[in-house]
């Protein structure tokens, strides 16, 4: 069996799915490269991994409907200082949001643009940095303040996702400035 698929770059790829291969160590020598699937594109990778290909029992019942047009709850925090009512049936939203979808986007939080922006940058500016400074923050430590890996599920789905992600921990204690990398650091906090 074969899977075809086109990225967003345009590249047509071809990968055979195979059942009984070694996944396990494949995902950890994956895993231990510590550049993720930017690593992948960087080295100029011309076929996906199998690690990356969703078993094909997956292709024959998918798991999410073939409407894929949603409604993402937006929460609204206009007003929340300042009125009681309207407080409490935001903190009932972003309850009913979270046990329902699990995410919501926040409208009039109070947040400039401006810092936005830096963040989306400082972001921008992690992920474009040379590997070897990427990969002192490379970590599957979820204690740690800052955590950038590929799929935090990496050993657990039955396929990877073609991503890599970073997270900051600011809450309930904000971390000291050296326990974030320097293109984010003050982006972060």
């Amino acid at each position: 069996m074969v899977a075809t698929t086109t990225t967003t770059t345009k590249i047509s790829v071809q990968a055979p799915i195979e059942l009984n291969y070694g996944r396990a160590s494949e995902l950890r020598a994956f895993d231990e490269t510590k550049t993720g699937v930017k690593g992948l594109v960087d080295a100029g990778v011309a076929q996906i991994p199998r690690i990356f290909i969703h078993p094909p029992d997956n292709f024959d019942n998918p798991q999410n409907p073939t409407n894929t047009q949603f409604s993402f709850p937006i929460i609204d925090l206009a007003g929340i200082d300042t009125d009681p009512i309207r407080r409490k049936e935001t903190v009932g939203e972003v309850l009913n949001a979270s046990e329902n979808w699990g995410f919501f986007q926040v409208i009039n939080h109070g947040i400039p643009e401006s810092v936005l922006e830096e963040m989306v940058d400082g972001a921008r500016r992690f992920y474009e940095q040379d590997t070897e400074v990427k990969k002192l923050w490379y970590t599957r430590d979820s204690s740690r303040a800052f955590v950038y890996n590929s799929n935090f599920d990496l050993f657990r789905a039955p396929a990877a996702n073609w991503r890599d992600t970073v997270f900051c921990t600011i809450a309930p204690k904000s971390p000291n400035p050296e326990e974030l990398p320097e293109t984010c650091r003050y982006a972060s906090i």
